[in-house]
This record gives C-alpha cells, structure tokens and sequence, in this order.
C-alpha cells in the first residue's frame, strides 16, 4: 500500500513539473561536438525537448584524464538505449568542459554511447552546474529554447532510466494516462514502446 502512495505520489509531481514556469534561454551558447561547433539549440538534433547533464570530466577532476569523476560515471553507467527518449520527442546529451579527443577516449573505454559535448562558455555558471554536477530540462518553441526544470546533489540519483528523464520534461511520458496540460501530445501506454533498433528513424 505505501509503495502505491510512493507511486502516486511521483506521478503527482511529475503532474507539477510538467505546469512549471517556461524560463527563456536569452544567451547564445557553444558547444565542441564530434563535428565541430554547434548551438544550444543545434543539441536538440530536431527534437522537441533536451536533457543535459553537467558531467565533471576536466582537468583537476579526479580520474583525470582517465575517467571522469566517479559519481558522474556511475551516473553514466545507469543509462538507458537513448532511442527510448528519443521516441517521446527528447534528445539526451552530457556535458563535460574536457576537450572533444578526451571525451571520445573515455566514452569508448567506458562503453558509453550517449552524446558528449564540450562547454565552451558560460553554460554551466548559467545553469547551475559549474561546482557541481546537475540535470537541466529543456524544451523549444521553434528557434526559441526554454529552461523548464534543474535538479541537482541527490536527486539527481534517480536519473539513468527512461521514465526519470522524461517525467522531468514539460511534455512527460506522454502517454494517456498521465495529467497533463491540455494539447500535450498523448498516446496509449505500451502502444509507442519498442525494441531500441526498431524505432523508426529520427
């Protein structure tokens, strides 16, 4: 019975998270990818909502330059098949302030596929996350980027599987069930759900 009221209880602020406060992105920000320089927006990949985790991977970090610092590497053990999010319209990446040659090392002794980019300004002082590491939620309106959720220090342990990251997002599992604002895109629970080489294409 108290583990149904957890549930619910989650299910519920999840519900509150997705009315919060849209906070406009007004700063133009620069990432280092695998293909070069890129936009807040270009993370994206043309998708409607992003998740970035500020993940301390630098020089000074212990485990430099061999591994990120471990609490940011467990982090990124927990994971899922980012196609899961991308199917619900939300693109996952990291963020670290280590160049792109260092990233890519440790991304491939680690096994870790998600997508690593570099900061190359002011994007984590901004954002909360230059002493420490920190989950932000994004959502864009066309060309225009909102801020709509950050979590931080022990909540971001929850973070890793596909139902945490999206019931962070303003837009949710979008599945039937859920309480959402009204024009929220919803589909029946099960019914989007795949093996991870099998979504269509985007």
């Amino acid at each position: 019975m108290k583990e149904k009221e957890l549930t619910r209880a989650r299910d519920a602020m999840a519900a509150q998270r997705r009315r919060m406060p849209w906070l406009a992105v007004e700063k133009e920000y620069a990432f280092d990818g695998p293909d070069g320089r890129v936009r807040l927006l270009d993370l994206f990949a043309g998708r409607r909502q992003l998740i970035v985790y500020r993940a301390f991977f630098e020089p000074g970090v212990h485990g430099w330059p061999d591994h990120a610092c471990t609490g940011c590497s467990l982090v990124a053990d927990q994971v899922a098949h980012v196609a899961h999010l991308n199917a619900r319209d939300t693109t996952l990446v990291f963020a670290s302030r280590a160049p792109q040659p260092d990233i890519t090392r440790v991304k491939e002794r680690m096994g870790w596929t998600m997508p690593w980019y570099t900061m190359t300004d002011g994007f984590d002082a901004d954002f909360g996350v230059d002493e420490w590491h920190g989950t932000n939620a994004f959502i864009r309106d066309g060309h225009h980027v909102f801020r709509t959720y950050f979590v931080d220090n022990r909540g971001d342990e929850a973070m890793g599987g596909t139902w945490s990251y999206l019931d962070i997002t303003v837009l949710g599992r979008q599945e039937e069930w859920e309480d959402s604002p009204a024009g929220h895109p919803q589909s029946p629970p099960y019914a989007w759900w795949n093996w991870h080489d099998e979504y269509p294409a985007g």
